[in-house]
């Protein structure tokens, strides 16, 4: 087959004419017309032909107006796409918030079903006593009865078989020969008689049973509450002269109002809310926060020495509107301090229900134990044996070492609280801010540390407290979560106790029985509870009595099994026994030898020596098993700043978690002789 061909020069119909493309900045009006202009009030592009219908309007170049344009669009590009990290933060924020809802969820299930199942097995038994009970008291009363009856049912038979006999002998012909047999049923009808048949019952047919269930039904349909509020960080709201001023040693006061996401204000209480009083340095005192149940709660706290601090307010772990605030601590000025009798009067009255400086100025000595200008003479482990005189004046400085710096690393704290001490040779420091318990050797080497911030079982939300199980568990109070949780010695979880029972677990302890003893901050009661979980006796409640507390923090155990316990805003130490009677107490509020400005830790060492940790004073005292003041551990060389939780380790020092140091901003640990 031959191609068709056709010449250069052919004008066949089949011939391809090409077109010029339009130009990128053609007239959308005009077609093949040029744009070369802008017009800025009708925002379009004008060619030549346009120009007339836009003779009044302000023009620019086309090529300007492009540029202008484009670099709007990279502009408001830039500030859509700096959006981003903020939404990305927030949908991780409120993913975690859900993941931590729908696991709280899971363990309030889980909860109610154990509670419930231990209820029926609570029933279950109490019926099998019940029936038991009832088969006991039956079988009593049905022996006596049966007995009775067997005993007329003989007499009857007896008196039928001798009267039957007599009627045939008598019904007989009289001789010699009966009158023998005569004789003996003669005899025998005398016997019959006079014998004595219990003719009466000896035994009721009372069987009672009294259920008093209305009450167990209300109870049962009262049981258990869903506790939640919608409260949220954002719209809630802080008011109050504490928020930007206080005076040392006195308390300050901040009103919290919890609202909603539209910024209504809640009805309702329970909501989980932390607040702290820090310098940079680190955080050093917590006060104490009241619910008032109707979506308002009040901060108390004292801060115990002069200059600027934040105050910060959180709602579930979220700053509320304007924290961390701006905080002025101030000492009282000399007008309020050199007042007429009548006044002084008053203000004393004052200070001994509030935490007091206890010096004529109003300034607070940190660091610092009184009579510091007397040199005392040295002596070893000055907490560990009885000391052989007492004195007044502190010894040469203890301190051994240091463990931490502030951080968040691995061996660093922010907020470091209570103590422990392990029988292996290790301490264990709850860090509340880093939610994790941290791990070292008895020289203060890092060994390890564990926790993760939530609030699921096995998470922690401001461990506050920390103890070492006589088997080797960790046992830690976890303040937020508001239950304490059992670990392994390596760091697993393995359950939790008290959920639904504490408000604000502080300090944990173990006693001689094994029992967790836990001091609830909020609740102002001491927990004991089996490592099960089970609720073994409580004690304690809000107030000012010799059996209440006002802000317990820490507890320990004596060689007596009872149980030692710091009285934060009574400014005391009070020993019980594990039933709750009261034992012993010691302590006021002041400065001077004995006393207190809000003790914290306490411990307890092989001679029955009490250490308490002595907060708004910055020091440690030393008291014996009777309450007397022994002596001082002196930190002057080196002065504590919030010394919190105590602890004996197991090769005779005391440590010390000190919650923010002054001078060298940092918290750490202290180990003392």
């Amino acid at each position: 087959m031959e191609a068709h061909q056709h010449s250069p020069d052919s004008s066949s119909e089949e011939c391809t004419v090409l077109e010029a493309a339009p130009s990128k900045n053609s007239c959308l009006q005009h077609a093949g017309k040029v744009a070369d202009l802008y017009c800025s009030a009708c925002e379009s592009a004008l060619c030549e032909d346009c120009l007339p219908a836009h003779e009044d309007h302000p023009k620019v170049a086309l090529s300007q107006a492009l540029e202008q344009h484009r670099s709007r669009l990279q502009e408001r590009l830039g500030a859509v796409q700096n959006r981003l990290p903020q939404i990305s933060d927030a949908l991780s924020l409120v993913t975690e918030i859900l993941q931590q809802l729908n696991n709280q969820r899971a363990s309030i299930e889980e909860d109610i079903q154990s509670s419930f199942e231990d209820l029926h097995k609570q029933l279950d038994v109490r019926k099998s006593v019940l029936l038991m009970e009832l088969e006991v008291t039956y079988g009593l009363k049905q022996k006596v009865l049966q007995a009775q009856i067997d005993n007329l049912t003989r007499g009857d038979g007896d008196i039928t078989a001798t009267c039957t006999q007599t009627e045939e002998a008598l019904a007989e012909e009289a001789s010699v020969a009966t009158l023998e047999v005569e004789h003996e049923l003669e005899e025998r009808l005398k016997e019959l008689a006079i014998l004595r048949m219990p003719c009466q019952p000896e035994e009721n047919d009372q069987l009672d049973l009294v259920m008093e269930t209305d009450g167990l039904r209300k109870s049962i349909h009262n049981l258990g509450t869903i506790v939640t509020t919608s409260a949220v960080a954002s719209q809630s709201e802080a008011m109050g002269t504490g928020l930007e001023q206080c005076i040392v040693g006195h308390p300050a006061s901040v009103t919290i109002v919890t609202r909603d996401k539209s910024g209504g204000a809640c009805k309702s209480g329970n909501a989980i809310l932390s607040a702290e009083v820090f310098t940079p340095d680190g955080s050093i005192v917590d006060g104490e926060i009241l619910d008032h149940k109707n979506g308002t709660y009040e901060f108390v706290y004292t801060v115990p020495k002069e200059g600027n601090f934040s105050l910060a307010l959180r709602l579930y772990d979220q700053h509320i509107k304007g924290s961390p605030f701006k905080l002025t601590v101030t000492k009282a000025s000399e007008v309020e301090v050199e007042v007429s009798p009548s006044t002084t009067t008053a203000t004393n009255s004052v200070a001994n229900a509030t935490p007091s400086t206890g010096s004529s100025d109003g300034t607070k000595r940190r660091g610092k134990s009184p009579g510091q200008k007397k040199k005392g003479s040295k002596r070893a482990s000055s907490a560990l044996g009885t000391p052989r005189r007492k004195t007044q004046n502190p010894i040469e400085d203890d301190l051994i070492f240091k463990i931490g710096t502030k951080g968040r690393n691995k061996g660093e704290f922010t907020n470091l609280q209570g103590v422990a001490a392990s029988s292996s040779g290790r301490i264990l420091i709850a860090d509340s801010n880093n939610q994790c318990v941290q791990i070292f050797s008895n020289e203060g080497e890092f060994k390890s540390r564990f926790g993760v911030r939530g609030r699921s079982p096995g998470q922690l939300q401001r461990p506050t407290g920390v103890a070492v199980h006589p088997s080797g568990d960790i046992i830690i109070a976890d303040y937020d979560n508001k239950w304490v949780s059992i670990f392994t010695c390596e760091g697993k979880f393995k359950a939790k106790l008290g959920s639904g029972r504490l408000m604000g677990p502080k300090g944990v302890s173990v006693d001689q029985n094994g029992h967790v003893i836990v001091v609830d901050n909020k609740a102002c009661t001491v927990f004991i509870f089996q490592l099960t979980g089970k609720l073994i006796a409580k004690f304690g409640s809000r107030g000012t009595g010799d059996k209440q507390f006002a802000g317990p923090h820490f507890a320990a155990v004596n060689k007596n099994n009872e149980i030692i316990v710091t009285d934060f805003h009574n400014h005391s130490v009070k020993v019980f026994t594990t039933e709750g009677e009261l034992v012993l107490k010691f302590g006021s509020n002041g400065e001077g030898n004995g006393q207190f400005n809000a003790p914290t830790g306490v411990a307890v060492d092989v001679n029955g020596n009490i250490i308490v940790a002595d907060w708004g004073n910055s020091r440690i005292q030393v008291f014996d098993g009777s309450g007397s003041f022994l002596s001082y551990i002196n930190t002057s060389a080196d002065p504590l700043y919030g010394p919190q939780g105590l602890a004996l380790t197991s090769d005779g020092h005391v440590v010390v978690a000190d919650s923010g140091e002054k001078c060298q901003g940092k918290c750490s640990a202290s180990v003392l002789t």
